[in-house]
């Protein structure tokens, strides 16, 4: 996982698995879930439940279930005093089968926002009273990997996470305090070389203006990869700084990936060796 000190993890759960959520859920905390979808899935479910109660059947806060046969769709729905309540649907399932998948819930003081694969998927209005959740519950045709439960902090989710998570020799790449407050500097211990990746995950804050992400050479001034959204201009900018001049400005896309308050996920491929040593920094303006 790429985000730091969760509060509680769980790896390789049998499924169907239901557990306790330690001191339960607070607005601004995440529950992070990577798995794996089965070539034969027809459907799995996530439940946010009070209680793990079969009989009555406990209370379900959010039902988040990702259905495959047929037309692909997401179901969600709230399940009070065992009966069900009117279905939200979204009528495109942002899982695919045999692939590999993370899903981020983030939960908020009226609603849960839902996340996978680092773009906004649905939110879903709280029908239920958030201090009754204490259970998550997972059952279907579903592999998982990993949750994990993270804390939320004074400014809301936690902090950005940097991962260069692939490759013969993958690590994290982490201030030594696992400080990741902006702004940020870290050191690429072992450098970039083929196949490895960086991966950025964070949220933009509700009003944004801009934030940079920059990969350095070594301690220069040198700036192989300058990254720079613009949230007002819509405009996202690409170039790099050598030799102290900026080269031709890159700025053109199809459609510009970022929104007011939602997570996002930035990924870094390096197909050709660039440098044996680097900086990664990551600041907002």
């Amino acid at each position: 996982m790429s985000t730091t000190n969760p509060k509680q993890t769980v790896l390789n759960p049998t499924i169907p698995f239901a557990g306790t959520i330690l001191g339960g859920l607070q607005p601004g905390e995440m529950v992070l879930i990577q798995g794996t979808v089965p070539s034969d899935c027809e459907r799995f479910q996530v439940d946010f439940t009070c209680g793990n109660s079969t009989k009555p059947r406990a209370d379900i806060a959010f039902h988040f279930n990702p259905r495959f046969k047929r037309s692909p769709c997401i179901v969600c729905n709230t399940l009070e005093r065992e009966s069900w309540g009117k279905e939200e649907i979204l009528y495109k399932n942002a899982f695919t089968l045999r692939s590999t998948f993370e899903m981020i819930v983030l939960v908020q003081k009226d609603e849960f926002k839902v996340a996978v694969n680092g773009a906004h998927v649905l939110q879903y209005n709280h029908r239920l009273d958030l201090d009754k959740v204490d259970t998550l519950a997972i059952s279907g045709k579903v592999k998982v990997q990993a949750i994990g439960f993270f804390p939320g902090s004074n400014s809301g989710p936690p902090p950005p996470g940097v991962v260069n998570n692939r490759g013969p020799q993958a690590n994290e790449v982490l201030s030594m305090s696992d400080d990741l407050s902006l702004p940020f500097r870290g050191k690429l211990t072992k450098g970039l070389s083929v196949g490895h990746t960086i991966t950025i995950k964070g949220q933009t804050s509700l009003y944004p203006h801009s934030f940079l992400v920059n990969l350095r050479v070594g301690n220069t001034e040198d700036i192989a990869l300058h990254l720079n959204p613009r949230m007002k201009a819509a405009v996202f900018i690409r170039n790099s700084y050598l030799s102290e001049c900026w080269g031709p400005e890159e700025n053109t896309l199809p459609s510009f990936p970022f929104s007011p308050g939602e997570y996002f996920e930035v990924t870094l491929p390096h197909p050709l060796p660039l440098y044996s040593t680097g900086v990664y920094s990551l600041s907002k303006c």
